[in-house]
């Protein structure tokens, strides 16, 4: 599973759309919804509850609740990580 489509899928949580969701990531809504289908696949579980064409709004699963919360986590430990490693100036010494 990569970063960037644990990011899509936590932009298609905030959104509560794969519309909109692919409007704020500057994708196309096929793309979109492709990369949460192979996600889905991958871990063998339905994240997203889609509504019908009348309401596009799409709510997660138990499990969709899941990942939020550790994709949320994983992401924030990523940047936390790219910022220190920016901060760290004294090269490791050899051993």
């Amino acid at each position: 599973m990569e970063l960037r489509v644990l990011a899509y899928f936590l932009a298609v949580a905030r959104e509560q759309s794969i519309i909109r969701a692919a409007e704020s990531l500057h994708l196309s809504q096929p793309t979109l919804s492709t990369q949460i289908r192979n996600m889905e696949k991958e871990l063998g579980k339905q994240l997203l509850i889609r509504g019908t064409k009348g309401s596009r709004k799409v709510t997660l699963t138990e499990e969709g609740m899941i990942l939020k919360k550790r994709a949320e986590e994983i992401l924030n430990l990523v940047e936390k990580t790219e910022k220190e490693k920016q901060f760290k100036t004294i090269p490791a010494k050899p051993e």
